[in-house]
């Protein structure tokens, strides 16, 4: 996956914790109000920053904006890791936290990495392309899991577990994207659900 900082010099420990600070900040704001309404001002004032620490860390907005986009991925992504998904409980388990998530921001947003996708994709080819990637390891990591599952005879033999992985992304991403216009988390439910029941019976059982 490209890195927005792999041609900068290394950071000292306290430029890493600035740099970072201004990351997550940015990615709180740009979530809650996406990329063209927030302002390098807001997020300078957020993550209680100058402007010239900004401007050293992010030469621009573009900038700033793919690193957050790289935030969005590893945190979704080590999220993924953290789930059994070799196993029914931990299938069971990660149904339960996905669902449990959107509740908490009371269907709103939408997908961390998803909505950055929408806003996005047609007006910054390397953006578009980060975004990409991240969806890739997010559905490797999610393949990971169910190919156990499959190599244990607990998903139908005729099941591809990376285009199960692909689908269960689809079904996430429409589901929160319906939760959002509906402000409803039923969309999601039904769709997160569904796919579980048609290819894991098991996981209510």
């Amino acid at each position: 996956m490209a890195n927005v900082t792999g041609d900068q010099p290394r950071l000292t420990a306290k430029g890493e914790r600035t740099r970072g600070r201004i990351v997550e900040e940015a990615a709180r704001l740009i979530y809650e109000r996406g990329v063209a309404a927030t302002t390098l001002d807001e997020i300078k004032a957020a993550a209680e920053v100058s402007g010239s620490q900004l401007y050293h860390y992010f030469p621009d907005k573009d900038e700033l904006v793919r690193a957050v986009i790289n935030y969005q991925a590893d945190a979704i992504v080590t999220n993924q890791q953290h789930a059994n998904l070799g196993t029914v409980k931990g299938l069971r388990a990660w149904r339960n936290t996905v669902i449990a998530a959107s509740k908490s921001t009371e269907a709103k947003g939408g997908c961390p990495l998803g909505s950055l996708g929408g806003q996005l994709a047609e007006s910054d080819p390397e953006a578009r392309a980060l975004i990409a990637a991240g969806f890739d390891r997010w559905s490797s990591t999610l393949s990971d899991g169910l190919q156990a599952l499959h190599a244990h005879g607990q998903l139908p033999s005729d099941i591809n577990p990376d285009d199960l992985a692909v689908t269960i992304l689809a079904a996430l991403q429409g589901g929160l994207l319906l939760a959002q216009v509906q402000r409803s988390t039923r969309p999601f439910e039904i769709a997160v659900d569904t796919i579980l029941a048609l290819v894991a019976p098991m996981i209510n059982e």
